[in-house]
């Protein structure tokens, strides 16, 4: 998680030093991109703030309404942040984009534009290879797409996506403003404008989707499972193990529910002393694990 943290950070701070410039800038050149870029920069602001909120959250413990803790809060959260940058960022942006192709104007101040446009590219660089090199760590060796697809920490991503969709969003605004500013078309402003809406919306469904799967409940990843199972195989007492079945309660949080064949000889002592050995064992190897249910099965 402290990675995790790391890289909202970063993208906070990041979209929280252009996002005022860029709604200056606009309003000096009247560009209806930079306008929709200042959008998306608030929209990536408050979603950092709604990540940190949601890891704060998760944090905590057992309760006697949350037996399993709260670790599922950091997915209800990341799915707010899907959700608000589908409808404010996506859908702003692709409404102010329609409305200045209907009715284009000149874009004046394009130097300012420019310059915050510039800025606003360094920034988010940074703020990536910040989140990058968080990404890559928890990916272990896995493509983009497949890591994102078995990350159990969404915030691990989230911030990538964010930042790959603004340095793009950058350029589009780029070309866009030369277009209306260098090449006689208005209307390239809005329609930079209108793609970069559509950039949005392609992220927050990429996002929702992933956090959508994690709330339903995820299995542990396979490396995990088959650990899990080896551990019990080779605890004595204990003949043969399933594979168990594990769900996330949140991305520190793995329950287990384990299938062992006991050595019918075990005295009751005996077995109560396999099990918590076998329990002890799982949750030293694995941290996450936070619980190890056994089922007895007759061979």
């Amino acid at each position: 998680m402290k990675e995790s943290r790391v890289s909202v950070y970063a993208a906070l701070a990041a979209n929280a030093a252009i996002t005022v410039t860029k709604f200056i800038a606009a309003a000096v050149s009247g560009s209806t991109a930079l306008f929709s870029e200042g959008i998306h920069s608030i929209v990536y602001t408050s979603d950092s703030l709604l990540l940190l909120l949601g890891l704060v959250l998760s944090k905590r413990g057992p309760s006697k309404e949350h037996p399993y803790g709260q670790g599922l809060q950091v997915y209800f959260w990341t799915l707010v942040v899907a959700m608000s940058i589908f409808g404010m960022g996506g859908g702003v942006s692709i409404y102010e984009g329609v409305l200045h192709i209907a009715t284009p104007h000149a874009i004046e101040g394009a130097g300012w534009a420019y310059g915050v446009l510039a800025a606003s590219f360094v920034f988010e660089g940074i703020s990536l290879l910040v989140s990058w090199r968080s990404f890559r760590k928890t990916r272990r060796g896995l493509g983009v797409w497949e890591g994102i697809r078995r990350a159990k920490d969404p915030t691990t991503f989230v911030v990538v996506l964010e930042d790959g969709a603004a340095l793009i969003g950058l350029t589009v605004a780029a070309l866009g403003l030369t277009g209306a500013t260098r090449l006689g078309m208005p209307w390239a402003d809005g329609a930079a404008s209108v793609l970069i809406g559509v950039l949005l919306i392609s992220v927050a469904i990429v996002l929702g989707r992933e956090t959508w799967s994690l709330l339903l409940g995820e299995a542990a990843n396979e490396d995990l499972v088959k650990s899990v199972r080896d551990i019990a195989r080779n605890q004595p007492g204990i003949v043969t193990a399933n594979a168990p079945i594990t769900m996330h309660f949140g991305p520190d949080h793995v329950h287990v529910d384990l299938e062992v064949q006991v050595d019918p000889k075990l005295t009751a002592g005996e077995l109560v002393k396999t099990t918590q050995e076998l329990e002890e064992k799982i949750r030293e190897r694995h941290h996450v694990v936070w619980r190890v249910w056994l089922h007895f099965v007759e061979g």
